[in-house]
């Protein structure tokens, strides 16, 4: 992902964006989500997107929505504020997308029902660094590393991808929304880290998910995919909705 496709201007936001709510997907900043549309709300959505800013709120869906998927479930209160970057519309009016996270956003009020697709009034939601924490952070930041390199797949490939992220100027806000994004853990404890604007904490909280996620991969036999190869990509096929 390039600068430029990272880069957001807040000073020209509106506040206002397009609800893209799902209830297994959880959008961070930093990284690149491939979205597969085929809802007519969703298409709606899209083209209004396209042919305006191109922003899109990837918000998700609070515990419960199977009672209202087709209506107004509630949503958690934290949401990521999407950008796309590609799309292809196929012949059907079905759409396939890069949505590149951009920011984390807080969900202030839902708009009036007035269009096919939820709208919301947002505020952007920065990340935090204690002052008090600046002395301990670079160990935090090697730790996380060291932790997350334990509970990749053993082989190769994977590794040099990942080192040659690590080798680039990354922050350890941005590094913990890499991990959290990558790592197979559940749908909550995503949704948790996306809402914790304070860095350290959620540093913390990835690495006491990460031992626990060791643990459990010692257990058991190296991943394979549907027809039995050993995963060997990083970071890992996204999902689609």
């Amino acid at each position: 992902m390039t600068a430029e496709e990272l880069h957001f201007d807040a000073s020209g936001f509106s506040g206002q964006v397009r609800l893209f709510p799902l209830p297994n997907l959880v959008l961070f900043p930093h990284v690149l989500q491939p979205l597969h549309i085929f809802e007519n709300r969703y298409r709606e959505l899209l083209e209004e997107s396209l042919a305006t800013d191109r922003l899109i709120a990837m918000a998700v869906l609070a515990p419960g929505w199977e009672n209202d998927y087709e209506g107004r479930p509630p949503l958690e209160s934290t949401a990521c504020l999407g950008r796309i970057v590609t799309h292809q519309r196929l012949e059907d009016g079905r759409y396939n997308l890069l949505l590149a996270g951009l920011r984390r956003i807080r969900i202030v009020r839902e708009a009036p029902p007035l269009k096919s697709f939820r709208e919301a009034t947002v505020e952007l939601v920065d990340d935090r660094y204690d002052a008090s924490s600046a002395a301990e952070r670079p160990r935090l930041q090697r730790s996380l590393m060291a932790q997350f390199r334990r509970v990749l797949p053993n082989m190769p490939e994977v590794h040099k991808q990942l080192e040659e992220l690590l080798c680039t100027d990354v922050s350890l806000g941005m590094l913990t929304d890499l991990v959290a994004y990558a790592l197979s853990i559940s749908t909550t404890a995503k949704a948790a880290l996306l809402a914790e604007p304070n860095v350290d904490r959620r540093c913390a909280e990835l690495l006491r998910l990460l031992a626990e996620t060791a643990e459990t991969s010692a257990a058991l036999p190296a991943s394979k995919d549907a027809v039995g190869r050993s995963s060997d990509r990083w970071p890992p096929d996204f999902s689609r909705n």
